[in-house]
């Protein structure tokens, strides 16, 4: 299970530099000093210009020697960065976020499979971040609601990514139906004495215990969790 972080991308002023690092290359044959930049893109402080080169460089975009006055390579143009913010684009897929799930005690919701939500609903991640064996067919996301998975990293109206399973290993953090008492819950996974236990990740909570696994529905495994803007860290 992974928290997804969003890319950090190239901002107005940082394509500014590319375009002129490249514009000026060519015109010249040499690239331009720091005060030249910040000259021609609206800079006055040098050591503003030097936090916008040392970003770009950290990027790979740029190489600079700075033993020197023009000790600055354009290694991607913006040409390059263009293209880098359309792969992000592509790789993007929309998972689908079908119903709600509870981390708390279990509760009643319409239907096992958790369709109750608008169908064009969804989260968008970026392809990359999935594990090998994950399908994108396979994806389904539930909107959690309750605090018993807290310790887990999982809060209140965050979104967990899931991929379809029907049976789980120990120690799994899984969505299951209930079917005994037509509830769905989110929880740790523990086969163990002949039943099944679901587990909290929240000392204050208490384990829950069926005596027939039967009754035990896995519905997906927790592959990513997508934190809700202003959650704790």
């Amino acid at each position: 299970m992974m928290m997804a972080k969003r890319r950090k991308g190239l901002s107005e002023r940082h394509k500014k530099i590319l375009d002129l690092l490249e514009r000026y290359q060519d015109e010249n044959g040499y690239p331009p000093s720091i005060r030249e930049i910040g000259k021609q893109t609206g800079i006055s402080s040098t050591s503003v210009v030097n936090y916008y080169l040392n970003q770009l460089e950290e990027e790979g975009y740029i190489e600079r020697d700075r033993k020197i006055s023009r000790g600055v390579r354009l290694v991607k143009g913006v040409t390059a960065a263009a293209n880098a913010v359309r792969e992000t684009i592509e790789e993007l897929i929309k998972v689908p976020v079908v119903g709600r799930i509870v981390a708390g005690s279990p509760m009643p919701v319409p239907g096992s499979d958790f369709a109750y939500y608008d169908q064009d609903s969804g989260v968008e991640i970026a392809r990359s971040l999935l594990g090998p064996g994950d399908k994108e067919e396979d994806l389904f996301a539930l909107e959690v609601q309750g605090d018993s998975m807290v310790d887990a990293m999982v809060n209140d109206g965050d979104i967990v990514v899931m991929k379809k399973a029907q049976d789980a290993r120990n120690g799994e953090m899984v969505a299951v139906w209930l079917t005994d008492r037509d509830e769905t819950t989110l929880k740790y996974f523990y086969k163990e004495n002949g039943g099944i236990r679901l587990q909290p990740a929240n000392p204050t909570m208490q384990p829950i215990f069926v005596d027939n696994p039967r009754a035990v529905q896995v519905q997906g495994k927790v592959v990513m969790v997508i934190r809700q803007m202003g959650a704790p860290n």
